[in-house]
């Protein structure tokens, strides 16, 4: 991240979003064709669109959302499974918006009732669009059998008008015309009585249900509708710019709507350009700029343009426009991924286009951090006035879960943020331990941020059983390094409401990375993947860990289970379920997906399994799920424990991982049909067999404590000899075919063979060389065990024993040295060694690593 940007890019995807223009969503039965979702065009045109850029790019970012196949059927078939309200909070929640304005006269198919909308999104409001309710009040009267006359039809007009306005109707927080599709912007401000009454019977003469294009009664209705906007202090929405097919494009530029702005009567009004007035969008800042009427909405041009597009088109929105004038919205419609692609792409292009004025010189980086405030969301709540209502709608759990986005917490900028007193700066050392350092708030804004905390060499040396650098690691306690807060990482701490957790990398100074940072070695790995096959490694944790409870046995203080059931006992969630809702919730407010949880086997043992993701945010999202497990432990006067194996007489615990390969969304790992033999793709055997064939210098990393060996043994769940099967539990690695993933296809493999003492960031590193080297030199894996590997002992190798062979297998391996670095593994070798004396000199030492772990 370029550290100079990093709080404006902090700032730009954590901001709430309010979408001020948006349609109804429908049903999974709705004969709307999902393509629709990408494109304005309609009919034949729809089969063109898989080959738009707008296509094949959210394709992928949908795909990569659910975590499906990157096709049109794998997210559809993803859709019917999950159901329309789960996929729409997921969409929601995705893109962080906490308000929408939605235009229900756009009529959909089945489509949902505005009301329905606030099972999905906290606050919504409603735009009503003139052009609908006209044509709904003439229907209602030729199906009535009434004879229509001027006065008749504008007296119910504007009383139908006024009534939204009331405080016992449904909220209306502004107007909105279609001018644009039916008869162009050139509005006559002046219709006479005679020419609306010319134009109100060829309208009658059309039939019903009745579709009004004449340009009189269109100009009619606009104008006193600007009239009762004025009154109750209404915006109005303009569709200018593109559309679909029923649009002249010339007649929707907003240069148009001049001698309507130059009018004396609507010098108070307010009016809201739609779309950008794409591929009008100089003429639309122009407009901006010189009428203090005009706003701007760069909703539909985003996500629909090009990357090019999208960042040209709001580049020339702010070239003469105010920027508390440019506002955003989706213009989502009817497909709930609609929201989230209009969300997600204008973080991307609010960014790059601060990002260039600060560059340019036209900003500073406060003013930029401003602008990102009022485009996403103020500037709307004070146009639309939503202010006080979406404050007092949006219940208390559900505001403190919007300050959360794609894995970001909110940086508030209210007086909430004041009640943040202190900043912790998290980081793993080389012995898995989590460790960090506390800082007011105020000095870390004001200079952490940006310098970072100093921190000596000798923090990679540690081992669990002393705070100083162990022998052999080439580090002392000579010299200092930089720890640099990864501010996406930062998150308000949800057991202490009064403090915030960043994560850090480490730094020689600021910008020059440390080649022993853990953070920056699985970066650099993952790069490397991606640079030489286009590959992204993805990763998913189960935790497994003790709740002990204090007693006290002849003077001295023990630690027992919290309970003594058995394996997915309901008894034992039953008992531990409030601190386990708590847990989830405090993961769901840091946006951590939890698939499931069970009570293990173990006395007292539980597991949570966290939702795959990119393995760089895998890695984040373990270190803050074991610090929400430990701290939620500690209110509850409780203790939780990740470490391998607290009672040498008990099962262990691990902290297994799953391991898929994806290239541009979609799982490569997976062989594409049943021909394959293991059911895997070749990339996917070549990248698994990499990981078998360097499991026992692997253990190095993910096994990192001589009692991690306690846990490695047969029939204990944990993979005792060097193999892999096919669903094999008792294998270290594991290829699995969950629900949903057609007969005999494997989807991931899972490391059984890592504990809770593991640096997630190492570990993972090394998996990842592994599968690299098994990609470069096209390594076949053997036949899989898919008996309990104990029967054939005799003709397995057995994976070490001890950390001891697990370190000489590492001292052997020169893949792992050349792809993690020389440096960092001599100190890796130097901190094992430490722990392999330390505990074999002292026999029970291992009973104080439930404190450490």
């Amino acid at each position: 991240m370029d550290e100079k940007y990093a709080e404006l890019r902090l700032a730009v995807e954590t901001a709430e979003l309010v979408d001020a223009h948006a349609h109804n969503i429908v049903p999974l039965d709705s004969t709307i064709p999902f393509l629709s979702c990408f494109s304005e065009a309609s009919g034949k045109a729809l089969s063109f669109v898989p080959s738009t850029l707008n296509f094949k790019r959210s394709l992928r970012d949908i795909a990569e959302l659910y975590g499906s196949e990157l096709s049109i059927e794998g997210i559809q078939e993803y859709r019917n499974s999950n159901g329309i309200e789960t996929i729409s909070k997921t969409c929601f929640k995705a893109a962080g918006i906490s308000s929408v304005l939605i235009d229900d006269g756009f009529e959909l198919e089945k489509m949902l009732h505005i009301e329905q909308h606030k099972n999905i999104v906290p606050f919504v409001g409603r735009i009503l669009r003139i052009e609908h309710l006209a044509e709904q009040i003439l229907d209602e009267g030729i199906r009535n059998g009434k004879s229509w006359t001027v006065n008749a039809f504008t007296d119910i007009f504007l009383s139908r008008l006024k009534s939204f306005g009331a405080k016992d109707v449904v909220k209306v927080f502004g107007l909105k015309s279609i001018a644009a599709y039916r008869s162009g912007l050139e509005i006559n401000p002046n219709v006479t009585t005679k020419e609306f009454e010319d134009a109100l019977a060829e309208v009658l003469l059309d039939g019903n249900p009745v579709r009004i294009t004449n340009k009189n009664f269109i100009d009619y209705i606009f104008v006193r509708s600007l009239e009762v906007a004025l009154s109750f202090d209404w915006p109005i929405q303009i569709h200018t710019g593109f559309g679909d097919k029923d649009l002249d494009l010339r007649q929707a530029n907003p240069l148009h709507l001049r001698n309507l702005l130059e009018d004396d009567r609507f010098l108070d009004s307010r009016i809201v350009l739609l779309h950008a007035s794409y591929p009008f969008s100089r003429e639309a800042s122009h407009l901006a700029s010189i009428y203090h009427q005009v706003y701007l909405d760069f909703g539909l041009a985003i996500p629909k343009l090009s990357v090019h597009g999208m960042i040209s088109t709001v580049k020339e929105l702010l070239e003469l426009a105010p920027i508390k004038k440019v506002m955003f919205s989706t213009d989502g419609c009817a497909f709930p991924e609609t929201f989230y692609l209009g969300a997600k792409r204008a973080r991307e292009v609010v960014f790059s286009v601060l990002r260039d004025a600060c560059d340019e010189g036209d900003l500073s980086i406060p003013e930029a951090l401003e602008a990102v405030t009022d485009i996403f969301s103020e500037n709307s709540k004070k146009l639309y006035k939503i202010d006080s209502d979406a404050t007092s709608r949006v219940p208390r759990h559900v505001s403190e879960t919007l300050k959360m986005s794609n894995n970001h917490e909110k940086q508030e900028l209210s007086s909430t943020q004041q009640e943040i007193v202190l900043v912790r700066v998290l980081w793993i050392d080389a012995s898995g331990q989590h460790r960090c350092r506390v800082v007011p708030r105020i000095r870390f804004d004001n200079f952490v941020k940006e310098n970072g905390l100093g921190l000596t060499c000798a923090s990679m040396a540690m081992s669990s059983s002393m705070d100083g650098p162990a022998e052999d690691t080439n580090l002392t306690g000579t010299g200092e390094i930089r720890l640099m807060p990864d501010l996406s990482t930062r998150r308000k701490i949800p057991w202490l409401m009064q403090e915030e957790m960043v994560l850090a990398d480490m730094h020689l100074k600021p910008g020059h990375v440390w080649e022993y940072c853990p953070r920056e070695t699985l970066r650099r790995v993952s790069k490397l993947l991606k640079q030489e096959f286009n590959l992204v490694m993805n990763a998913g944790f189960e935790n497994e860990f003790y709740l002990l409870k204090s007693r006290v046995r002849n003077g001295e203080e023990e630690w027992v289970p919290f309970d003594m059931s058995h394996y997915c006992s309901t008894s034992a969630y039953d008992a531990a379920s409030p601190i386990l809702h708590e847990i989830v919730n405090s993961l769901d407010s840091l946006n951590i997906n939890v698939e499931q949880l069970h009570p293990e086997a173990g006395n007292g043992q539980f597991e949570i399994a966290l939702r795959y993701t990119t393995c760089t945010n895998a890695a984040d999202n373990l270190i803050y799920a074991r610090e929400v497990v430990r701290a939620v432990a500690r209110k509850h006067g409780l203790l939780a424990t990740f470490m391998p194996k607290y009672n040498l007489d008990d099962i262990g615990s691990g902290s297994h991982v799953h391991i898929s390969l994806s290239e541009n969304g979609h799982n490569v790992f997976a062989a594409s049909d049943g021909s394959s033999k293991h059911g895997m793709s070749k990339i996917g055997q070549e990248f698994m067999a990499g990981v078998l064939h360097h499991l026992p210098s692997l253990l190095a990393f993910t096994a990192p404590i001589p009692n991690s060996y306690d846990r490695i043994q047969p029939n204990m769940w944990s993979g005792a000899y060097l193999c892999w099967g096919k669903e094999n539990r008792e294998a270290p690695l594991r290829t699995a075919c969950p629900p949903g993933v057609p007969d005999g296809i494997v989807s991931n493999f899972e490391i059984k063979a890592l504990d809770g003492c593991a640096n997630p960031y190492l570990a993972l590193a090394a998996v990842l060389a592994s599968g690299i080297h098994g990609l470069r030199t096209h390594l076949s894996l053997p036949d899989p065990i898919d008996d309990n590997p104990d029967m054939l002992r005799d003709k397995l190798q057995r994976l070490p024993v001890s950390l001891k062979e697990s370190v000489e297998a590492l001292e052997k391996d020169a893949v792992l040295e050349a792809l993690l670095g020389e440096k960092l593994l001599v100190a890796i070798k130097g901190v094992r060694k430490a722990e392999i004396k330390h505990y074999s000199q002292n026999k029970d030492a291992y009973k104080k690593l439930i404190h450490y772990y």
